[in-house]
């Protein structure tokens, strides 16, 4: 008997594997299309929405069709109960949604914060589906051990203990959320509630705190473009220039700009999309 019942749990754990394994990735919402010409996607990141780029779509769709996609657990796509959030999980609903789209030609890939990451994940694995990616304030976080300057391996520590605490101590970071929700100068872009608690979680910890971001710069080739504010409170001083210094890449330090992308940082992206 209690061998009957071992079997009959061994294959309950398959048949979930099994299911987990055979489940197709959920297709991400379509926010906007907007526009007529040569194809630009934007991925907005972590407890945002397709709002993220609300400056950047009027200055392409005269002469570009831009697709806005909202990424997985964040704004109107789905929230799988089981999903874990990895880079690999976001990258495989992206590219299930940019397949169903049917796009002909190669496009740009514009990714902000950790869409940056996760669109750098996917140039990697579909070499011939660009023609340029964007990345726009991304958190370019190496492991600690990896990292051979001291100050940049102290600064990468203390945000990564940062991110910890704010995932682990929910009632803090939700009311500081809702505070900073409402500074924000364009409402929605910056979304965090109990309702998307979970995603910015396991987000943060399996797709930001554990990245591989530079591994996958690395296998990407096609130009990238690097856009980021001076004064991004997200990016841990130094940390960029490891991306820096690869050949393919090309950094664009915008004066007096944060991590939102208002107007003036608006308009470096939308020229980046078009060198």
């Amino acid at each position: 008997m209690a061998g009957d019942r071992m079997i009959a749990r061994l294959r309950e754990r398959w048949r979930r594997l099994w299911s987990r394994l055979r489940r197709r990735p959920p297709l991400l919402h379509i926010a906007g299309d907007e526009g007529v010409g040569p194809v630009v996607v934007l991925v907005h990141g972590i407890a945002s929405s397709s709002l993220t780029f609300k400056n950047v779509v009027p200055l392409l769709e005269g002469d570009h069709r831009v697709i806005s996609v909202d990424i997985l657990g964040f704004g109107r796509s789905p929230a799988p109960a089981d999903a874990t959030y990895t880079i690999e999980e976001h990258v495989a609903s992206l590219a299930r949604t940019l397949r169903s789209l049917r796009l002909r030609e190669p496009f740009v890939l514009v990714g902000h914060s950790l869409g940056s990451l996760i669109v750098a994940r996917y140039a990697a694995d579909n070499p011939g589906a660009l023609s340029r990616l964007v990345l726009v304030s991304p958190p370019v976080y190496e492991t600690p051990t990896d990292i051979g300057d001291r100050r940049v391996r102290s600064r990468v520590s203390a945000y990564l203990r940062a991110y910890e605490y704010l995932r682990t101590n929910k009632d803090f970071t939700l009311a500081n959320a809702a505070v900073v929700a409402r500074l924000m100068p364009i409402k929605g872009v910056f979304d965090l509630t109990e309702r998307n608690w979970r995603p910015f979680v396991l987000s943060l910890e399996n797709s930001i705190e554990h990245q591989t971001v530079v591994s996958d710069l690395a296998r990407v080739r096609v130009p990238v473009q690097v856009v980021y504010g001076a004064l991004d409170a997200f990016i841990a001083p130094g940390s960029l220039a490891v991306i820096e210094a690869m050949r393919h890449v090309t950094m664009h330090r915008v004066e007096a700009a944060d991590h939102i992308i208002r107007k003036r940082t608006a308009r470096v992206v939308a020229a980046a999309c078009r060198t």
